[in-house]
């Protein structure tokens, strides 16, 4: 697939912004300003402004002169860089990859994204109008490479798109500007009377490094394609991520389901090529009104099944507020792992984690009940109760040791040990009995103890004494006490588990 990128130029970015803001200056000449070495300076001039001869770097006085009625506002620092992020974001709708190119453009590398708008005339047409509705004098320029489409934008006589392979002839007839040089070596340019790309993009590589630098050189080779030029996006491009733009606005959960579905589809025809299967899944909605919907959901282990992925979504998409209609929906995969084939055997274990209708039942049930709802355990190397387990990230993750199976270990350990009163005759004899949650257990049988030291190197702190009792009603608990026995202080008991 061949690179194709836009470039987008806001002619009279903060003017426009400030216009949006108060619509009363749209037809006002109006400057914005700033200190510089004690007089102020234009640092932006609107339309209505420069029709009068004011533009930037110009002393305020001067402008005056020239437009005695001339209003004059304080520039806002780091405006521009937050206006083009802001409308880098917006337009990401239209790309994956969108970048700034301050102080005043855009980069959207369109690759593979025209036809979903039926073309690039009407790809390009859609962006423009979008941006103009919104109050911004903009232009735009097309091309293989960013560095054509950006001297097309700028300098461009007419046609905004370079066709295919032929952003040389497009460039021929433009000032050296348009190709980004620096300022000075423009200047020298026009002082040996070359005016136009055509007058030196044939000159000997070597003259022209020896006269103007290796920086021209890059960036002649820049628009012409012969050097690929890198952009930074605003946001890093999921690998797997699918988009669906609509040509109305969608307003009803009907269509929402039906743009989810198609995605769902694309994605998974994708992963399951690739023996691949997500275990996140984040569907956005991108409203007209610039707002963005969105609804995630994750699996217990990697899945490439729509209908499954369909039905944890289901639940959710009640949430999603199409408000005037959504535009574009776009479906992500953050993370994907490989989705190893079930491999069909004579004797199967039912129940087995690695049955599929297993995994899928408790990716409906986290859905519904909540992310966190559900966990699996595995064995962690610790002695201390507490660590001595860890959640498991994935159905198919692999114990690194065994589960320990020498000494009594409770079903349900509490994350944190609660104080209980217990009476217990001297010094290291069971307890008789324990209070806890205002109940009387009266116990009946009990074994230990088993003394657990503390874990010295992660932190200090007294060992702990465990016995596994049993009360009158056949209920058993672990229970311990802290540190060692002193008839002078009293004794600190807990309640760490229950056995059943």
């Amino acid at each position: 697939m061949s690179r194709r990128f836009v470039t987008i130029w806001f002619r009279h970015l903060l003017t426009d912004w400030f216009t949006r803001r108060q619509p009363h200056l749209r037809n006002t000449p109006f400057v914005l300003a700033a200190a510089d070495h004690g007089r102020m300076k234009v640092t932006a001039a609107n339309a209505a402004a420069q029709m009068h001869g004011i533009n930037a770097d110009m002393s305020v006085a001067d402008a005056r002169a020239l437009f005695t009625s001339l209003q004059v506002f304080d520039e806002v620092p780091e405006l521009p860089a937050r206006l083009l992020t802001s409308l880098g974001h917006w337009c990401i709708r239209y790309t994956p990859v969108t970048a700034i190119d301050p102080p005043d453009g855009l980069i959207l590398d369109i690759s593979g994204c025209a036809h979903l708008w039926g073309g690039e005339a009407p790809y390009l047409q859609d962006i423009l109008s979008r941006l103009k509705n919104f109050g911004y004098d903009v232009r735009a320029g097309m091309a293989d490479t960013i560095g054509a489409a950006w001297a097309i934008a700028r300098y461009g006589q007419g046609a905004a798109m370079i066709p295919q392979g032929e952003q040389t002839a497009y460039l021929l007839p433009l000032p050296p500007a348009a190709l980004r040089l620096d300022p000075a070596v423009v200047e020298r340019l026009h002082k040996l009377g070359l005016y136009q790309v055509a007058n030196f993009i044939g000159m000997p590589r070597s003259a022209l490094r020896r006269r103007f630098g290796q920086d021209m050189l890059h960036r002649l080779d820049h628009a012409l394609g012969q050097e690929e030029e890198a952009i930074e996006p605003l946001q890093p491009p999921e690998p797997y991520q699918e988009r669906l733009p609509s040509m109305e606005p969608i307003m009803t959960a009907t269509g929402i389901e039906i743009a989810l579905n198609r995605l769902l589809e694309t994605l998974c025809e994708r992963l399951t090529r690739e023996g691949k299967g997500l275990r996140t899944c984040v569907f956005k909605c991108y409203r007209v009104d610039g707002n963005i919907q969105q609804i995630d959901i994750g699996t217990n282990r990697a899945s490439h099944n729509p209908i499954h992925l369909f039905k944890l979504f289901d639940g959710k998409i009640q949430m999603i507020e199409p408000a005037l209609g959504i535009e574009l929906f776009v479906l992500e995969a953050p993370k994907v792992e490989d989705a190893l084939p079930s491999q069909e055997v004579l004797w199967v274990t039912p129940g087995s984690l690695e049955d599929v209708i297993i995994a899928e039942l408790l990716d409906r049930l986290t859905g519904k009940m909540g992310t966190h709802t559900i966990q699996r355990y595995l064995p962690d190397q610790h002695h201390w109760p507490e660590r001595s387990i860890k959640t498991a990230s994935s159905l198919q993750e692999k114990p690194t040791i065994d589960w320990r199976a020498d000494r009594p270990r409770p079903i349900r350990l509490l994350k944190k040990p609660e104080a209980v009163q217990v009476s217990a005759p001297i010094p290291d004899y069971p307890p008789m009995l324990f209070h806890y949650k205002g109940q009387l257990h009266r116990i009946k049988k009990a074994d230990g103890p088993e003394r657990i030291e503390r874990e010295w190197w992660l932190e200090a702190g007294e060992h702990r004494d465990y016995y596994s009792v049993e009360d009158e009603e056949g209920r058993r608990y672990w229970l311990f006490r802290l540190g060692h026995y002193d008839a002078d202080k009293p004794q600190h008991w807990f309640i760490h588990g229950f056995f059943a």
